[in-house]
C-alpha cells in the first residue's frame, strides 16, 4: 500500500523574516534528505488541495478567521505576536497546510493509500480556536481530525504529538471530545508553559524534564501511550511530527535521536494495524536544526511506510 508525500508550493512562500527559525529551509531539509536516502522515489506525491473556510471553521472561530483576513499585509509583515508573523503569502500557505491533511484523508479513506506524510508549513499544533501562537495559524491536525469525524464519519481518532513543545492548541480543541484521544510528551517548563493536571481520560499528555533522553520517552510510550491507545482502538491515527526534541535542536533540551523517532513510529504502525487498517497521517510540526530535522524525518517516513 502506498505512502503519500503531500506538500504545496505555497508552503514555501510564507516567511517571517531572515532571522526566524521557522523558514522554508525546513521543507528543503526534509526533501533533500528524503532524496539523498533514496526514499523519495518510493513515495506517491500529491499536491495539497487548500482547505475551505468551512473546514477551518470546524476548529477556529469566525472572529479569528476575520482577524487574520483583516490583518493580512499587502506587503511587509504583520506581527500577531513577536514570534508569529504574517507576510502577504501567509494565509495562502496556511490554507494549503490545513488542506494537506484533508487531501491525505480523502485518499486514504478511499483506499488509495494507507499512510501519508504532510510536508507543510506553517505548523499548527499551538494554534488555538481563536488565537495564532507559536508560529502556528491554523491547527492543521485538528482541522483534519474534525474533517474525519464530520465529513468521513469516523468515531475514534487518536492524535499523537511528539514535538518538544506541548500541543496546547490541539488539546484545547478536543477537551471533552470523547471521539478523540490525544497522546503526547513535552518538555516542561518550556513554551507554551501550559500543563493540564487532570485533562480527562482521553488526554494522555505527559510533561517531562529537560535533558530526558530516549529511554525516558520510550518508557512513556510503552507504559502510558500504548495501553491507552489499544483500549481506545482508534480507527485512524494522526501524528503531530515535531522533531525539535532531537538532541541537536536547541529549541528544546530533550535528547532524542533518529532511532527514537523510528521506534515511536513503529509502535504507532503496530497500533494502526490492529484497529485502524494501518491508517496514519503525519503532519510536520517543529524541528529547527536542519540536519537533524531532515535525518529524523527520513527515519519517521521510513518507519511509517515500512521501507
Amino acid at each position: 500500500m502506498e505512502t503519500l508525500y503531500i506538500t504545496h508550493p505555497a508552503c514555501r512562500l510564507h516567511e517571517m523574516g531572515a532571522w526566524h527559525p521557522e523558514s522554508s529551509l525546513r521543507l528543503d531539509a526534509v526533501a533533500d534528505q528524503l532524496v539523498a536516502s533514496g526514499l523519495m522515489d518510493f513515495l506517491s506525491h500529491r499536491t495539497a488541495r487548500p482547505a475551505e473556510p468551512e473546514d477551518v471553521l470546524r476548529v477556529h472561530t469566525p472572529e479569528y478567521l476575520a482577524f487574520l483576513r483583516q490583518h493580512a499585509p499587502a506587503h511587509g509583515y504583520f506581527p500577531v505576536d513577536p514570534d508569529t508573523i504574517m507576510n502577504p503569502d501567509t494565509l495562502q500557505a496556511a490554507w494549503a497546510a490545513a488542506g494537506a491533511g484533508l487531501t491525505a484523508l480523502d485518499e486514504i479513506l478511499a483506499g488509495h493509500a494507507q499512510t501519508a506524510f504532510c510536508a507543510i508549513r506553517p505548523p499548527g499544533h499551538h494554534a488555538r480556536p481563536g488565537q495564532a501562537l507559536g508560529f502556528c495559524f491554523f491547527n492543521n491536525i485538528a482541522v483534519a481530525a474534525r474533517y474525519a469525524l464530520d465529513h468521513h464519519g469516523l468515531s475514534r481518532i487518536a492524535i499523537v504529538d511528539f514535538d518538544v513543545h506541548h500541543g496546547n492548541g490541539t488539546e484545547e480543541a478536543f477537551l471533552g471530545e470523547d471521539r478523540v484521544m490525544m497522546c503526547s510528551f513535552y518538555q516542561y517548563p518550556l513554551f507554551p508553559d501550559t500543563r493540564q493536571e487532570h485533562p480527562g481520560p482521553h488526554m494522555v499528555n505527559v510533561p517531562v524534564d529537560a535533558y530526558a533522553g530516549g529511554d525516558v520517552i520510550r518508557a512513556i510510550v510503552s507504559d502510558r501511550w500504548l495501553p491507552a491507545l489499544r483500549d481506545f482502538r482508534p480507527e485512524l491515527i494522526l501524528v503531530s511530527a515535531g522533531f525539535d526534541a532531537h538532541r541537536e535542536d536547541d529549541m528544546g533540551s530533550l535528547k532524542l535521536v533518529e532511532a527514537d523517532y523510528a521506534w515511536i513510529t513503529e509502535r504507532l504502525v503496530e497500533v494502526a494495524a490492529e484497529s485502524a487498517r494501518g491508517r496514519i497521517v503525519s503532519f510536520l510540526e517543529g524541528g529547527y536544526n536542519l540536519s537533524a530535522l531532515g535525518r529524523s524525518a527520513v527515519a519517521h517516513v521510513r518507519a511509517l511506510g515500512g521501507y
